[in-house]
């Protein structure tokens, strides 16, 4: 979340940094002609989305500073939808954290876990649970670190991590200690699982901020990296110290050994860490890692398949954007929004700065296309946290959310051209490479200004279309209800690894009907702190019927199958055959 920006490039085999003042001082939006001339009468099908949150009957407050004096109580609030007790329907945790004042008094901030009720309402179950104080809370992964088949959490935290282990009788167990994982005592953020070494076992990988003492605070303004607009601010992250990050392999005996040298990803530089997610980012049967590092070049670690990574994001072309500047990469979201079968990667970032997107255009080569499909312009306004593809109309394109909201409320005293509470933004696939930004169109529950940070999405109530659960940093949180175009039709796919890897992470599914080829991907983590449910949704337009349905499991088995019915929900287990589940009304 660094404001400003600076410049990374190469010369005579040395890195040379430089202070810019400004991104760009007039950005062009880039948009095709095809999309700039749609009509009213196209624009007038966006889908809608609804504020729900007053009816789920979810009463939760994030807590947080009014002054925000510190970048520790700025960075608070990722969200995760999980089937913790395993009845098929997404059930929802909020982190919290305090304020310092709060801290220094001795007191906690209550983290809370909602239940699904299958009726459009949830239960507050967090002190049956167990899962109400972890830490001071940052975001939250999913993954089955045991292989028992029940889904656990991580928690990341000022302060290292805490794991939760699922009990499968609707309680947790901190099982930090036990698991070798209390060692860390960095600045968690954006923590996920991955298998990286193909052993069935899920790897955890815990990016770490800045290294914060509790006890020796910056002041607030204090120097020129305290400022912003000549406006006294927090502290940081320019100006302190970054922490290294971690990857801890999975024992398989339900301890985990950090292995962060010797895989070449401890982020020797220190940078400020904030998301992390895992993917075959080369289609080569190998899961590479992403890194967004805070106002310093990403990292893109390519897994050689020998239990090392080599960090290509310079020449891969995702390091720093099309300008060699360094943004702030806060939000992270993979998604093949071309449909050609590739993951790209749009990554949210401060104000004065633009959302990125990354297009994957194979071998691990990437160009910055921000500018030319309509993303960068409408997002320069704003500080950019949890974004996501979704396909919101069913229509068999993923479209685009980012959440929004200030670190500084003292921007709303100040002529900064932003403000503390700000807008979300929804662009819609245009189906020809291109976005065009209809927050406006979506309906005003959108256009509501908070200061949101995670965001998370699923099918809350198995309507066959998909919700957004932003978690905000101030107050309550907003559950967004999408409302797709009824004629498009719709599958969701709820699987199972076998014998290992039993929630099935980064197993990929691969969806043809007629000419329209979509890939979906099951993930830990991403957005920013956040986690989306572990199923596999998928738009389908107007078509009748699946023509091809392949599975491709991470161990390298495929499966594959023909003329599928829409409007279902499907489980599969490996090696098994497709079960639905139900048929929407």
């Amino acid at each position: 979340m660094i404001h400003g920006a600076r410049r990374f490039v190469q010369a005579g085999g040395r890195r040379c940094i430089f202070v810019a003042v400004s991104v760009v001082a007039s950005l062009l939006s880039g948009i095709s002609g095809v999309a700039q001339t749609r009509n009213a009468a196209q624009r007038g099908t966006v889908p809608q989305l609804v504020d729900i949150t007053a009816s789920t009957k979810i009463h939760f407050e994030h807590l947080s500073s009014p002054e925000q004096k510190y970048i520790v109580e700025s960075m608070s609030g990722g969200v995760a939808l999980i089937d913790y007790d395993g009845d098929g329907w997404p059930d929802i945790y909020f982190t919290n954290a305090p304020s310092v004042a709060m801290a220094e008094k001795g007191e906690k901030a209550r983290s809370a876990l909602y239940h699904n009720n299958h009726d459009g309402t949830f239960t507050d179950v967090t002190e049956k649970a167990g899962v109400g104080y972890p830490c001071w809370a940052m975001g939250v992964a999913v993954g089955d670190y045991n292989n028992d088949g029940l889904p656990d959490m991580v928690v990341s935290c000022f302060g290292g991590v805490v794991l939760y282990r699922n009990n499968g009788d609707g309680t947790f167990t901190d099982v930090t200690k036990a698991a070798g994982l209390d060692a860390d005592h960095g600045w968690a953020t954006g923590v996920t699982f991955g298998d990286y070494d193909g052993d069935g076992n899920s790897d955890l990988f815990v990016p770490h901020y800045v290294a914060l003492d509790m006890k020796d605070l910056p002041l607030f303004g204090s120097k020129t990296t305290c400022t912003y607009h000549e406006i006294a601010v927090q502290c940081g992250p320019r100006g302190l110290k970054g922490s290294p990050d971690a990857l801890y392999r999975n024992n398989g005996d339900g301890t985990f050994t950090d292995v962060s040298a010797a895989a070449g990803v401890n982020d020797p530089s220190d940078y400020f860490g904030l998301g992390a997610v895992w993917s075959d980012f080369g289609n080569d049967g190998k899961l590479d890692l992403f890194v967004g590092n805070d106002g310093e070049p990403n990292y893109l670690y390519r897994n050689d398949g020998s239990g090392h990574f080599k960090d290509v994001a310079l020449e891969a072309g995702v390091a720093v954007s099309e300008d060699g500047v360094e943004q702030a990469n806060m939000g992270l979201a993979l998604g093949d929004y071309q449909n050609v079968g590739r993951m790209s990667i749009a990554v949210s970032h401060f104000s004065d700065e633009y959302a990125t997107l990354f297009r994957n255009d194979g071998n691990f080569s990437f160009t910055d296309v921000s500018h030319a499909v309509g993303i960068a312009k409408p997002s320069v306004p704003y500080v950019g946290w949890g974004d996501a593809f979704v396909d919101l109309d069913n229509s068999g394109w993923l479209d685009l959310v980012l959440v929004n909201g200030h670190v500084y409320p003292q921007v709303d005293n100040a002529k900064a051209g932003t403000s503390y509470r700000e807008p979300k933004l929804v662009y819609i696939n245009q189906h020809d490479g291109t976005f065009r930004e209809e927050g406006a169109a979506t309906g005003k529950a959108v256009g509501i200004a908070q200061v949101s940070r995670g965001m998370a999405v699923g099918d809350l109530f198995h309507r066959g279309a998909l919700d957004l659960v932003v978690e905000n940093l101030v107050g309550s949180p907003m559950i967004l209800e999408a409302k797709p175009n009824p004629a498009n039709r719709w599958v969701s796919f709820a699987l199972e690894g076998a014998p290992k890897n039993r929630l099935a992470l980064n197993t990929r599914v691969r969806v043809t009907t007629g000419k329209l080829v979509q890939l979906g991907e099951l993930r830990s983590g991403g957005s920013y702190l956040s986690q989306s449910e572990l199923k596999l949704h998928f738009g389908l337009g107007e078509a009748k019927v699946i023509d091809k349905v392949e599975v491709m499991w991470p161990n390298g088995a495929t499966q594959m199958f023909t003329d599928v019915g829409v409007d279902r929900f499907y489980s599969l287990k490996q090696g098994g055959g497709l079960v639905a589940a139900a048929v929407a009304k």
